[in-house]
């Protein structure tokens, strides 16, 4: 069964690979990841952008120098401590992220209008269980990080809303 959705999974990444390389092109996958995790945590420090995106606290502060001088990212000083530094995606980088998304839904509409309805349904219901699985095993290894989820919705995060009770939650993507 693994082998199986791996091979599956490889058309669907190869849709999202083409997307990127469209629309991000000026952008390396870590700097993306960066944008995108921004995206999520506006205002998030350096030290917990570099945690969740496992990269060592100096990489990260090269890389969000690079996304400034792109013009993707803006600092400023905490809200909290003046010597903390808040980052926030600018304009342009809210548009690219738009652009990315709405490319890769038309490609991935391409391909599903193919499918059969049932085809369709099926796909639907089986990727929001794996993802909800996932969140569930993510959530409990992120030892009290929430769990990244490119919507912006935040799994495992105390100051995020609930779920209502009894709605699967939504696959969304990035």
């Amino acid at each position: 069964m693994a082998a199986a959705l791996d091979e599956a999974a490889g058309t669907l990444l190869a849709v999202w690979e083409a997307a990127r390389e469209r629309t991000t092109s000026r952008l390396s996958g870590a700097q993306l990841r960066a944008v995108m995790v921004v995206e999520q945590y506006d205002g998030i420090n350096l030290r917990r952008l570099a945690t969740l995106t496992d990269m060592l606290l100096s990489s990260a502060s090269r890389l969000c120098d690079r996304l400034v001088a792109a013009g993707m990212l803006e600092r400023e000083p905490g809200r909290y401590d003046r010597r903390e530094i808040a980052l926030h995606l600018t304009p342009a980088a809210t548009q690219l992220l738009a652009e990315l998304r709405a490319d890769r839904r038309h490609r991935l509409d391409r391909i599903l209008v193919g499918m059969s309805p049932e085809g369709r349904a099926a796909l639907v219901r089986g990727m929001r269980e794996f993802d909800e699985v996932a969140r569930r095993g993510e959530a409990a290894a992120a030892e009290g990080w929430p769990v990244l989820q490119p919507s912006g919705e935040r799994i495992g995060d105390p100051q995020a809303e609930p779920e209502s009770p009894g709605e699967p939650p939504v696959a969304r993507t990035a």
